[in-house]
């Protein structure tokens, strides 16, 4: 019978899992927005958002699990974790992907249709295509601003009980 691991050594659900993908919906339905109804791309943004909450969730659990604590130390850590995630994954997973996606398949679309004579739906097929090749060139990128913004920013709010780990 093998020993249970440490906490910090157990997989994340949220970061090592397939269910990190649920935080890359919106930009697959921003991809396909010339493609699917809105009402497809703003369920897309509903699915993202939903994964960036469930995760905020669970680290400000688990950050409220590490250790045993004062009350009060318990809570800062917990309340430290939950916004620390929430605004990180936020950022980094719906806002600022969702942005660049959709900023890159509006400026693709419109390029296509004033440089080449190619049909609507070739057009919109390739601006969809260009768009899901995009998520993963500007996935690390996007992470680590983020994180250099939150190290220059609100983490230097944060009182020194349980500080959380970055992405």
């Amino acid at each position: 019978m093998s020993e249970p691991q440490p906490r910090s050594a157990q997989r994340d659900l949220y970061r090592d899992t397939w269910v990190r993908y649920l935080g890359y919906a919106n930009e697959v339905g921003e991809a396909f927005r010339s493609l699917v109804p809105a009402a497809v791309v703003w369920l897309s943004y509903g699915v993202s958002g939903s994964y960036v909450v469930a995760d905020a969730i669970d680290k400000g659990k688990k950050a409220g699990e590490q250790m045993p604590s004062p009350a009060a130390d318990r809570s800062t850590r917990m309340t430290v974790a939950v916004v620390d995630t929430f605004v990180w994954q936020a950022l980094a997973s719906v806002a600022i992907p969702g942005f660049t996606i959709n900023r890159v398949c509006a400026a693709s679309l419109y390029v296509l249709g004033t440089a080449t004579r190619w049909p609507v739906a070739v057009r919109k097929w390739t601006t969809t295509v260009l768009g899901l090749l995009t998520i993963p060139v500007i996935i690390h990128p996007i992470d680590r601003s983020v994180d250099f913004l939150l190290d220059s920013s609100l983490r230097k709010l944060y009182p020194s009980v349980g500080k959380p780990s970055s992405s």
